[in-house]
């Protein structure tokens, strides 16, 4: 299959690429993806172009893509993000990770097309729509802390201070609230088993 230049053909990673498939290009990106799918929900693919059971996956992936439209899959290459995958304690190919919003990692595993049903079943587990009124979370704190401490990268974060809880003070008195029964709606209630 050519590409459109002259003896360049397509690499098995960039076939069939969908709408809703994208390349990691860094860490950073990886964040801004995740950040900015909002409540969509996202599966990280961590492949290699040489892992025999990544290049066999990848058609079962493209079609489970093609199934779910609204669904973001991220793909990051091992051999570029090598320093990123050991941050993110990725040691295993291919594996994945699913994230939606403010819940952020919902699971991760590794799968082959022997075990796809894993996938399978997570996919259907975390599709249904959902909606969340919190901010979106993305990757965990320390993930994140990871991934800074890396010189590697080119990626800084600094974590948010934690905001002392605010006290609370009730300017007036809760005033206190009483009422008598009359004798017979007391033996109404005693006698109702109340």
């Amino acid at each position: 299959m050519q590409t459109g230049l002259i003896g360049k053909t397509q690499k098995w990673w960039e076939k069939r690429v969908l709408p809703n498939m994208k390349e990691v290009t860094s860490a950073q990106d990886l964040v801004d993806s995740l950040l900015n799918a909002v409540d969509k929900l996202v599966i990280v693919d961590f492949f290699s172009p040489g892992c025999r059971g990544c290049k066999a996956l990848h058609p079962k992936i493209c079609q489970l893509a093609e199934m779910n439209p609204d669904v973001q899959f991220l793909h990051v290459k091992y051999e570029e993000h090598k320093s990123m995958c050991y941050s993110l304690n990725v040691h295993v190919l291919p594996f994945f990770r699913f994230y939606r919003g403010a819940q952020g990692r919902l699971c991760s595993f590794s799968c082959t097309n022997a075990t796809i049903k894993k996938f399978e079943d997570a996919l259907a587990k975390h599709i249904p729509d959902r909606c969340s009124l919190s901010q979106t979370k993305g990757l965990d704190e320390k993930e994140l802390l990871a991934l800074a401490a890396n010189k590697d990268l080119s990626f800084n974060y600094s974590p948010n201070p934690v905001q002392p809880a605010e006290e609370v003070t009730v300017s007036k008195p809760v005033p206190m609230v009483s009422f008598e029964l009359k004798e017979s709606e007391e033996k109404t209630l005693v006698g109702a088993g109340r």
